[in-house]
């Protein structure tokens, strides 16, 4: 992990070892494909995307990597997709070998889209 925080996505995963940094790109990516319309940005010191609010983000400490979806409410409700990852609240961790399947992501994604779009017009 780099020792200063990191201004840009790009900043946090030149920090990376090889093999979290090749699957956090490719998370990246597939996030990015997902929700075109979100602005990248550094939230919480890790990577995150913005749209209508904070939508969701990643990163990586020494024993896994995590993806965040920033509320409970999405890793509740896709719980049962989720078997044979460790989940809390509002964090899912994998492994740089046991990614997160690319058809998840996308979904978490946009489900995390719709829900920041309808709490933006409450």
């Amino acid at each position: 992990m780099a020792k200063s925080k990191p201004k840009t996505i790009d900043d946090y995963l030149d920090a990376l070892d090889p093999d979290k940094r090749s699957v956090l790109e490719k998370l990246r990516k597939t996030i990015r494909a997902a929700a075109p319309e979100a602005e990248e940005c550094i939230s919480y010191a890790i990577p995150a995307f913005r749209q209508n609010g904070v939508l969701v983000g990643f990163g990586a400490s020494a024993n896994h990597c995590s993806f965040f979806p920033f509320n409970s409410t999405t890793v509740a409700a896709f719980k049962g997709e989720l078997k044979g990852y460790e989940t809390s609240k509002g964090t899912i961790h994998f492994q740089p070998e046991k990614p997160l399947p690319v058809a998840l992501v996308r979904k978490l994604v946009k489900t995390r889209v719709a829900e920041n779009n309808a709490r933006k017009h409450e």
